[in-house]
């Protein structure tokens, strides 16, 4: 069994206060691949680039056990472009540049031999692209989990709708939980959008935590205290993708196991974050992940 990942594999410029970037690796396929990696060995992406995305990438990526087999190269062509500037506060951007490329014409094309995956996490992308993903699986995996984002919600709802309705997990963070559901209350939220499809959402906060709803159930894990956040970007991916290794790897998707994988996702995050891009999960060692859970075990330790 494997995990499949669908989403881009892109380049992005990045300019924070604390620095800028030219073009680096990005792309929320990209962030969750690495994530899961950590966790997990038999990870399958679907993505596209152009010509002129770096193969070393693609080693590296082949290097921690991603297979790229459904990675597409389009000849003559060239790679999503995501260009963006954060404000002093690091939770608000402008996105200076997008240039879709070859994902504007992304046709997810599965190989046989990732097919009978049982895990599957969507990454942002539009909505009938992701619908169309679960369509062209022969059988149904044991738990889909997807992302999205407001713009979605602006230009394709009726097919964000579609696809919500086929999934068991949606990961979006607050404003876009309100901003689906209509309600600024995260509670009364979780129940709407529920009501749209998924069994499971999660709420993610980020610097204040990220919430796990099920039923009546509902979890919070809070976030790691940082002096210093480099660049968020790619911080929601790189969650999703510890979050979902963590799932693969115990094969368990009870709500007490999604307990144990929102906090092994928000470990991953915070790593994310202390540099640009992925140059800080990349250097990771399994020695640094383990610490950083501990730690994130002790945020909530009362000692009753």
């Amino acid at each position: 069994m494997s995990l499949l990942v669908i989403g881009s594999v892109a380049f992005d410029a990045i300019e924070t206060p604390f620095g800028k970037t030219d073009k680096i690796i990005g792309g929320a396929a990209s962030y969750i691949s690495i994530a899961s990696s950590f966790f997990y060995n038999s990870i399958n992406l679907v993505a596209v680039v152009g010509d002129d995305f770096p193969q070393v990438f693609i080693d590296e990526l082949n290097n921690r056990g991603v297979n790229t087999n459904g990675l597409q190269i389009k000849q003559g062509e060239k790679s999503f472009f995501w260009s963006g500037k954060y404000h002093n506060d690091m939770n608000s951007r402008d996105t200076l540049v997008t240039e879709l490329n070859v994902l504007g014409t992304f046709d997810p094309l599965i190989p046989q031999s990732y097919q009978n995956c049982e895990f599957l996490m969507l990454g942002n992308l539009l909505p009938s692209v992701q619908s169309t993903v679960i369509e062209r699986l022969q059988n149904r995996p044991k738990l889909i989990a997807m992302d999205t984002m407001n713009f979605w919600m602006d230009i394709a709802m009726d097919d964000l709708r579609k696809t919500m309705g086929m999934v068991d997990l949606l990961i979006i963070n607050d404003e876009e939980a309100r901003q689906l559901s209509g309600e600024y209350s995260l509670l009364k939220a979780s129940r709407i959008i529920r009501n749209m499809g998924p069994k499971y959402l999660v709420i993610k906060k980020g610097e204040h935590g990220a919430l796990l709803f099920h039923e009546n159930d509902l979890f919070f894990c809070p976030a790691l205290p940082l002096e210093d956040v480099f660049d968020p970007t790619g911080a929601g991916d790189t969650f999703a993708g510890g979050f979902m290794g963590y799932l693969a790897k115990s094969g368990d998707i009870s709500f007490k196991n999604m307990k144990k994988a929102v906090v092994y996702g928000s470990a991953m995050a915070s790593f994310c974050v202390e540099k640009f891009g992925t140059e800080r999960l990349l250097e990771l060692t399994e020695e640094d992940v383990n610490a950083r859970v501990k730690l994130f075990l002790t945020l909530s330790d009362m000692g009753f």
